[in-house]
């Protein structure tokens, strides 16, 4: 199966270049993070008349996930759990039925958490650790998961163009770092 992430930025905006780019690249799976739009205003018709199912956990203006595939969607699960009172469209996840079993797929968009020391950090970081918790969760059913999008993360130096320019940003915080090790393991 052949898997394709894209933070859209609007997807209303991006619509064009989204259904262009499937028309060439024919991937089986994309999620889409920043859609900007709700469940309602979500462009799906476009996409299915391309071979696509869709399943969309939207927000107006800000956030929104979604994930398109050729195959059908089942046990679609908007929302990350755990976080109570958190309404922000930042996780979708979805179990996809193949012929040779499942593949159980999540599109993400963690928060950015800027500025640093800031109610917003903190959330990044309780965000990132719910994460750490669902996909050691999802980890016990032993079937292919893939956990895809923007973890709103600068990894390592390397992974910036100019890693002085970043440091004092969130995405580049050691705590950050920290806590996308943490998933990965």
């Amino acid at each position: 199966m052949k898997f394709a992430t894209w933070n859209v930025n609007s997807i209303k905006a991006r619509q064009h270049a989204v259904t262009a780019w499937l028309k060439h690249a024919k991937p089986d799976v994309l999620c889409m993070q920043e859609i900007k739009c709700t469940d309602d205003t979500f462009p799906a018709a476009a996409f299915e008349e391309l071979g696509y199912n869709c399943a969309v956990h939207g927000q107006k203006t800000y956030n929104g996930v979604a994930i398109l595939s050729k195959h059908k969607l089942e046990d679609v699960t908007p929302k990350l759990p755990g976080g109570d009172g958190d309404d922000h469209a930042r996780y979708l996840e979805a179990v996809i039925s193949v012929r040779k079993g499942v593949v159980r797929v999540a599109s993400i968009y963690a928060p950015n958490g800027n500025p640093v020391n800031s109610d917003k950090f903190a959330y990044k970081l309780e965000w990132l650790e719910r994460l750490r918790s669902q996909a050691k969760k999802l980890l016990r059913h032993e079937e292919p998961l893939a956990l895809m999008g923007d973890y709103n993360v600068i990894p390592t130096p390397d992974d910036c163009y100019d890693p002085k320019a970043w440091e004092n940003d969130a995405l580049f915080q050691p705590q950050s770092r920290a806590a996308l090790r943490a998933i990965e393991n």
